[in-house]
């Protein structure tokens, strides 16, 4: 299936290269047209922009030459072809071919993509991942700036899948924590060409469908609206465990559309000055409704803060654009600093007031609403890396016995919220419908999410033990000696 999966994307992928050359050509089977060389020599050139020898002709020597030329140009490039040789590509070796397809994907696609994100990230990330969600942002300038610049220090692949948090952190709890399961529900590439294109997606009505739904939607737009060939099925994606390299392959796309997009200096300026306009009128009118409310009711203060929220939702769809442009330092105005600036100072404030509102929320409620927090956190972080399998292991024991004595909890909470009576002596709400709404959506997604979470974990833990195990057996492949040496190692192990 995996196999199927990168063919099929890696296919269409290049298609999508090959289409910009005059004339244009398409491979039909991937496995049988790299076999003459020739289309791997069109499909270098174009994405390095430089012509490469070639034979013309189509006979075995012709076809072996052309291969090898292209070989040659990808190692005088550092780029490692382990395992990779002439004859297994002229056979059609799937395994092969797709490894030598990938690394010319990740060279010349997501480390090209990837680099071009260094500068940005030496600016303050716009983080407003709790404009609708509970969590209380951690950290304030100065320690986002120092935490960027070491951020570069790290791979391609991650640093595609912070681009992809980011963009995805402005709408709410959609939460994306690697290039498989996490992108299942479509929500993520919604999410994505929502902040791009802001308006072609309505968020909330896809919260309430089907992930292929979902899924087919988001393919449709991308290539509707953005132009993004299709790489992928909803079929490729809703599965347990979809294939790392496609996914990536697709959102590598929408980081090119991103970066393609261009405003006119003027247009930018005017922008820029429209949007400090309406973040000082934000924030006056929030300074306004703290003090307003400061003696209210917890249901009052709710009820001012939803209302506040849904015009703020509203009115920065039109800002988004210019308050995300992803340019570099060198590129970036004073005044769009200084918006940037103001745009983290509002975010705060607003994230600070939500956090504030579900400390008070009344009893049992605000043991729930922690006991959520908890989960869903635990749910979004990365999985503990399996270079070290020992390390690895403990780390999955752990996560899974923290995360059993959780669920463990999730039945009471969810009857307690259930039961729970929202009126005071007075008759009075105590809480807005909407936030235990909310609260029980949460649980929804947590009750579907959770066997696939629990899946994942003991997916990583055996994993984790099978590369111990590997890496024991392989040790062992040795002559040791001596009987007592052999029957010492085995006790230790």
């Amino acid at each position: 299936q995996r196999e199927l999966t990168q063919k099929k994307t890696f296919t269409t992928w290049i298609n999508s290269i090959l289409a910009k050359r005059s004339p244009a050509s398409v491979i039909s089977d991937l496995y049988t047209d790299i076999q003459q060389g020739h289309m791997l020599l069109d499909l270098l050139e174009e994405l390095s922009g430089q012509h490469l020898p070639r034979e013309k002709g189509f006979n075995t020597f012709q076809c072996r030459s052309n291969i090898e030329n292209a070989l040659t140009f990808l190692k005088s490039r550092s780029l490692k072809l382990i395992n990779i040789h002439v004859a297994d590509i002229i056979e059609g070796n799937p395994s092969i071919v797709l490894g030598l397809i990938w690394t010319i994907i990740f060279h010349f696609h997501i480390e090209e993509l990837a680099r071009t994100l260094a500068c940005t990230y030496n600016q303050p990330l716009l983080d407003c991942s709790s404009v609708v969600d509970s969590s209380p942002k951690a950290s304030r300038s100065a320690k986002k700036s120092a935490k960027i610049k070491e951020r570069w220090k790290m791979s391609a692949t991650k640093a595609l899948l912070l681009w992809a948090k980011e963009q995805c952190s402005l709408h709410g709890s959609i939460n994306v924590a690697d290039f498989k399961s996490s992108w299942r529900s479509g929500l993520p590439f919604l999410a994505i060409i929502q902040t791009l294109r802001p308006g072609l997606v309505d968020l909330e009505k896809a919260k309430c469908r089907s992930n292929k739904e979902n899924l087919k939607e988001a393919f449709r737009i991308a290539e509707l609206e953005l132009n993004i060939p299709q790489l992928l099925e909803p079929e490729d994606v809703d599965i347990m465990n979809p294939d790392e390299k496609s996914i990536m392959t697709y959102v590598a796309q929408f980081l090119q559309y991103s970066r393609n997009l261009h405003e006119p200096e003027e247009d930018m300026q005017e922008k820029v000055r429209e949007a400090m306009s309406w973040l000082a009128a934000q924030e006056k009118k929030l300074a306004k409704l703290l003090t307003d409310t400061e003696n209210e009711t917890y249901y009052q203060k709710c009820k001012e803060m939803m209302s506040f929220m849904e015009s703020f939702n509203q009115e920065k769809k039109t800002f988004l654009p210019v308050l995300l442009s992803k340019q570099s330092e060198a590129e970036l105005s004073e005044s769009q600093q200084q918006m940037r600036e103001e745009w983290d100072k509002l975010i705060s404030q607003i994230d600070e007031w939500k956090v504030k509102l579900d400390q008070m929320l009344p009893s049992p409620l605000d043991g729930i609403e922690a006991w959520l927090q908890e989960v869903e956190h635990l749910q979004a972080e990365d999985l503990p890396d399996l270079q070290d399998s020992f390390k690895a292991m403990f780390a999955f024991r752990e996560i899974i016995v923290i995360f059993k004595g959780l669920m463990d909890c999730f039945d009471s909470h969810l009857d307690t919220l259930q039961s729970f009576k929202n009126e005071d002596e007075k008759n009075m709400p105590l809480v807005l419908p909407e936030k235990l709404e909310e609260m029980k959506r949460r649980f929804s997604n947590i009750c579907y999410t959770n066997s696939n979470t629990f899946l994942e974990y003991h997916y990583g833990l055996c994993s984790a033990i099978a590369n111990e195990v590997m890496l024991k057996l392989n040790i062992w492949d040795m002559k040791y000696g001596t009987k007592e040496s052999v029957e010492s190692l085995l006790e230790n192990w």
